[in-house]
């Protein structure tokens, strides 16, 4: 694929600056299990059960929504989910996490610096990838990928349990404030993602990727609204032209983006439907699907 530089500018069909995301929703193999290491692990609280679905987070909104199905099982190298980056709103709560996943000997895949956030990687029990975030101060983000990449470095953990002295307290689960910041998508081809995703959704780039290694800018982009440092990511790590999941997989069913109003959300959708993707109205939202079939909810606020 040749290569092609983001550009950092916004269009006259940029999303609206106050976008955030919303909840996740994945297919499972084991509700019981799943449920368990996301209270156990993650420090969420059990929202609601109904039948084989469930609804989980941090006492406010939904940030992850299981419905398990039978013989749902993992295929790897496919297009979906790469991981779901849920947000803390503290240092302490961050290592926390890092201590209860030491405590429980929980496999963890790498700690990262990113410079805009602190981030530890792991899979959940069914191999849905997890990032476990917490942002620093806006004023501290780099400007550039140049500058990112010149100072981006692995996270000691001893920097993370230094915040566990922050308070004098039992830590008893995530923060209320905890919601999802970004999510990150396996795609089969990155032009038709950027397309959906920037031009037709409206996600801008926050950042210049002029000096950005080949490689990665011509598998990756980074989208996001407000100036945010991403909501959403895209890459083609498990090969162009990756096959879509099939319907007896597990993992990502979709993906929210929450809107702030339904003037918004109509003019998303009456730019889509320009396109000819014709979404499906839900209780949830407008269900549709991205070039990779990746499900992409559009709901308000």
């Amino acid at each position: 694929m040749a290569f092609t530089e983001q550009n950092t500018t916004t269009t006259g069909s940029s999303i609206h600056p106050a976008t955030h995301m919303g909840h996740v929703h994945y297919t499972v193999a084991n509700l019981e299990r799943m449920m368990a290491f996301y209270q156990d692990i993650v420090g969420f609280k059990l929202h609601w059960q109904e039948g084989e679905s469930a609804g989980l987070g941090a006492g406010r909104d939904d940030l992850l929504r299981l419905t398990q199905v039978p013989g749902a099982h993992e295929v790897p190298g496919t297009t979906g989910l790469y991981h779901t980056a849920f947000l803390v709103p503290t240092r302490w709560d961050l290592a926390n996490l890092l201590k209860r996943i030491a405590e429980t000997r929980t496999p963890v895949q790498g700690l990262s610096n990113h410079l805009t956030h602190h981030a530890i990687y792991l899979p959940d029990v069914e191999g849905n990838g997890i990032e476990l975030a917490f942002d620093l101060p806006k004023e501290q983000w780099p400007t550039s990928f140049t500058e990112m990449m010149a100072n981006h470095r692995g996270l000691h953990p001893n920097e993370v349990f230094s915040a566990l002295n922050d308070r004098d307290e039992d830590w008893h689960g995530v923060g209320e404030e905890t919601v999802v910041g970004h999510v990150h998508l396996h795609v089969d081809d990155l032009a038709a993602a950027r397309h959906f995703y920037h031009d037709l959704i409206g996600f801008d780039y926050p950042l210049d990727f002029e000096n950005a290694p080949r490689q990665l800018a011509s598998s990756a982009a980074f989208m996001s609204a407000g100036g945010y440092h991403h909501h959403l990511a895209v890459n083609t790590w498990n090969g162009e032209g990756a096959p879509q999941p099939p319907a007896n997989a597990s993992g990502l069913r979709y993906f929210t983006i929450l809107l702030p109003n339904a003037d918004e959300l109509a003019r998303i959708q009456a730019r889509l439907e320009d396109e000819g993707i014709l979404g499906e109205q839900t209780v949830d939202g407008w269900l549709v699907h991205d070039p990779a079939h990746n499900g992409v909810m559009l709901a308000t606020a």
